[in-house]
């Protein structure tokens, strides 16, 4: 292939080039350029600088080591700066870094979409675009669905989360912190009960059967009383709850669901952005309960770290990310990922159920550990909470934050970890490429905390 030439070399450059840019480097500095410019939308857990990142472990800018167990809310699939990825981003932005879609097509586009007709749970989903995040690709989704079914109304679970853009913020309803105050949001939403107890006012220790059978009752009751079937386009799903409190929908649910869809011509979308590409033992959640979706969307641990979800844009479907998500994938086809999923979960497990059932240092405090493969969730008890305020320590007081003051212990010792629901809920959601070590130095981690807040707490 003939070289090309550089494109700028004719570009002279200006005399104050010789100078260096003055760009901040201490600590203290670029905390406070954030406070002062980047915006209050988002908070952040505290206001630490990375600097550097291997696997699961990150450094700061004043050289505190943290083990990762968020993974940047499950991107970094294969952990920081996986040496196949960075070397496929490198090789791809030393090559071309953006080809529009619209314009043409490019190698680790068309590639990207060879890889995954191998991994989808189902033939008939053979149909690829890709977006830049797993807002866009939800967006995508409602627009897909209603031009399909020529019908507007959507229908979304009770605790779900799709995203915050305008139309994926209005399919949200897992806290309204992602929408207040910006209303009036997309209309022809409606929402039916999910099927965790928590939610729906019942005892923890309700059988699934009863939970799916009132959840059944909902959205029956919803498609005679709020949306009828010939108005509805879709029901969205996501096949672990997600921003929720990480529960995962049982199989009979989203089995009655599928049938629902048959039966009147509604599209059945599932949301895979937090849940696929191994993060529950499985390539995706759904292959879980063996149901097959119209439509299936996905993101975050797609590309181990850079911008692209898949379901035209200037910028969909760049080919640098495209690059790295194909790396990403051929290394999940290649190694056993998922073996080491299920070997990995099974010890964070047992390792949790063990600190919950250890009630002289803290076990009293939990309430339910629950999850799927490293989607896994610690939900401790809540004085708010006619069904989980409840303890045997006497007159003791409980906080409303027990969630945040564990993470606060465990962040204090050097692990990263994320809160997440209405209820005070923890959440681990680490690399998949974790090693047993990973999970032993989690789990000491993790029960010293505990035992920390509990001596706090009933002093």
């Amino acid at each position: 292939m003939p070289s090309l030439d550089t494109a700028t070399s004719h570009i002279a450059p200006l005399p104050s080039a010789s100078k260096p840019l003055p760009l901040t480097t201490s600590t203290q500095g670029l905390q406070q350029l954030a406070d002062k410019h980047i915006t209050k939308g988002l908070g952040r857990l505290r206001d630490h600088v990375f600097k550097e990142g291997r696997g699961l472990r990150v450094l700061t800018t004043e050289n505190q080591r943290l083990l990762d167990f968020t993974s940047g809310i499950g991107v970094t699939s294969l952990g920081h700066a996986h040496p196949d990825v960075t070397a496929a981003i490198i090789a791809q932005a030393q090559s071309i870094i953006h080809v529009q879609c619209a314009i043409g097509l490019s190698e680790p586009y068309v590639q990207l979409v060879e890889s995954l007709i191998t991994m989808m749970p189902d033939p008939s989903l053979d149909s690829f675009f890709f977006w830049n995040s797993g807002s866009e690709a939800i967006e995508a989704a409602i627009k897909v669905a209603r031009t399909k079914t020529r019908r507007n109304n959507i229908v979304v679970m009770q605790g779900g989360y799709h995203g915050r853009t305008s139309g994926a913020a209005a399919l949200t309803r897992s806290k309204t912190s992602f929408f207040k105050g910006t209303g009036p949001l997309m209309p022809c939403v409606y929402t039916t009960p999910f099927p965790y107890w928590h939610a729906m006012g019942l005892p923890k220790d309700t059988p699934e059967d009863v939970l799916v059978e009132q959840a059944i009752l909902g959205i029956e009751n919803l498609l005679q009383q709020q949306t009828a079937p010939e108005d509805t386009a879709a029901i969205f799903l996501e096949p672990v709850i997600g921003e929720g409190g990480y529960v995962p929908t049982p199989p009979a649910y989203i089995h009655h669901l599928r049938k629902l869809c048959d039966k009147h011509g509604i599209l059945l979308v599932i949301d895979e952005i937090q849940t696929g590409f191994g993060r529950t033992g499985k390539t995706f959640a759904i292959e879980h309960s063996g149901v097959i979706p119209d439509i299936m969307v996905y993101a975050k641990g797609f590309a181990n770290g850079m911008p692209i979800s898949g379901i035209g844009g200037t910028y969909s479907g760049n080919v640098v990310a495209c690059a790295a998500a194909l790396a990403t994938t051929r290394y999940m086809r290649t190694h056993d990922i998922l073996g080491n999923v299920q070997a990995r979960s099974e010890q964070l497990f047992k390792g949790l159920r063990d600190i919950q059932a250890d009630q002289a240092n803290g076990g009293w405090m939990i309430e339910e550990v629950r999850g799927k493969g490293l989607m896994v969730a610690i939900e401790f008890k809540d004085p708010s909470s006619r069904l989980t305020s409840s303890h045997d320590r006497g007159d003791i007081t409980l906080p409303g934050n027990l969630n945040k003051l564990v993470q606060d212990a465990c962040y204090d010792r050097g692990l990263l970890v994320l809160t997440t629901s209405i209820y005070p809920v923890l959440r681990l959601i680490p690399a998949l490429v974790l090693s047993e070590g990973d999970v032993d130095e989690a789990l000491s981690i993790l029960r010293e905390a505990v035992q920390e807040v509990a001596k706090t707490v009933e002093t």
